[in-house]
């Protein structure tokens, strides 16, 4: 998949999910201790999530196949002394790599994929994550007024992330997602997915 029209998204202004800052429900899951070992931040934009995970003085890589976002992010991390590190990545082909991660965070990727595409984002994330490693995924929900766009099911992440393909779905909690066109944020699921 050509970055090119993700990376269009950045040019005119901030893209409708780049609200300036981590997502709340991200937010949460750090302070819960959530993140651990290597971190990669598949599909990170302008990079919010990256450099707030980061932050906490963990090893982060915020992948994307957009390069504007990428240096709005590189310029964000010396703006504000962040060691990270942000690289061009097609979410398709992370093996290339070459790195494994204990955990992954998917903010508001999933849901761009099509049915057909989720099988090979899903084995693409499977040749990066450690075993017993740890998938946060946070997409737009089906449920609830006002849903964002390429809304989820609960089925669908179960059917992506399956015991046959070498995962189990350790929870999937109702939240919101931050955007710059809903008040309140939009339904989301996030889901806690293990690499067994």
């Amino acid at each position: 998949m050509s970055g090119l029209p993700w990376d269009a998204s950045y040019h005119d202004g901030p893209a409708p999910w780049d609200i300036g800052r981590p997502q709340p429900p991200i937010v949460r899951l750090a302070a819960e201790g959530g993140f651990a070992g290597n971190v990669l931040d598949a599909g990170c934009g302008t990079g919010e999530n990256t450099l707030h995970v980061a932050s906490l003085g963990l090893t982060v890589l915020g992948v994307d196949v957009a390069e504007t976002a990428l240096a709005i992010a590189r310029a964000k991390a010396h703006e504000r002394g962040i060691e990270v590190e942000f690289a061009a990545a097609d979410a398709f082909q992370l093996e290339h790599l070459g790195r494994r991660f204990e955990t992954v965070l998917d903010c508001g990727l999933f849901h761009t994929f099509d049915g057909d595409e989720r099988p090979a984002y899903v084995a693409s994330l499977a040749s990066v994550t450690e075993h017993d490693g740890t998938v946060y995924v946070l997409c737009f929900s089906d449920e609830g007024p006002d849903t964002g766009p390429h809304p989820i099911t609960q089925e669908q992440l179960r059917a992506a992330f399956s015991p046959s393909n070498g995962w189990n779905v350790a929870a999937i909690e109702p939240d919101r997602v931050q955007t710059r066109y809903h008040a309140d944020g939009a339904p989301a699921w996030l889901a806690t997915i293990k690499r067994i």
